[in-house]
């Protein structure tokens, strides 16, 4: 089922696959439909439990999660995340993830953006440690501090760094979902299907 449009008309880039496009950058965009009943692990109205479970559930799986909430895409209430990865296979380096997700009862459509590092990493991680400080580099996860393990949460995630770093992986990742969030159309069918109710 298609349930979002306006994804394949993004800007800068070119469609590689069956709802997969990527850009000279080497960002890959692609859009999924899940007919299941959505795993959320807890209601979209609950942010603090939301939070609180996607940031142990990326830890458990050795990443970290550097934002989430709820927006609305296409005037449905969908789940915006951005969460870095470990690159599979690999001694270093990591992978930016921004998605949206707008689940229904029965069902869910994502739609996500992925920039894998490549080449000289931690530029802006370095930088940014310079400016703050070691003691104010590295913070307890503000949705869940007592959570260890994965990638840490630190200053150089903030979106307030994306101005001095207009090139970075995570900021092209938060450009990206803007830019999609003012560009997605809900497809009517999918929208007049049940809410999903956790």
């Amino acid at each position: 089922m298609r349930a979002l449009l306006g994804v394949e008309e993004l800007p800068g880039y070119r469609p590689v696959d069956n709802d997969v496009w990527a850009n000279d950058q080497g960002d890959v965009l692609s859009l999924h439909f899940f007919g299941l009943p959505p795993d959320l692990p807890a209601s979209l109205d609950d942010g603090p439990a939301l939070r609180a479970a996607l940031t142990r559930l990326t830890a458990d799986a050795g990443g970290g999660l550097i934002e989430a909430s709820v927006k609305s895409l296409g005037q449905l209430p969908a789940l915006k995340q951005i969460l870095k990865l470990p690159l599979p296979g690999q001694p270093a380096g990591q992978a930016f993830i921004g998605s949206f997700t707008v689940p229904r009862a029965t069902c869910s459509t994502v739609v996500k953006i992925q920039a894998p590092e490549r080449g000289m990493t931690g530029m802006r991680e370095a930088m940014v440690m310079a400016q703050v400080g070691t003691d104010k580099y590295f913070r307890p996860h503000p949705y869940a501090p007592e959570v260890q393990g994965g990638l840490p949460f630190h200053a150089a995630d903030h979106a307030q760094w994306d101005a001095q770093f207009p090139d970075h992986l995570l900021t092209r990742v938060r450009r990206t979902l803007d830019t999609l969030a003012e560009a997605v159309q809900v497809v009517p069918e999918f929208a007049a299907l049940p809410p999903f109710v956790r």
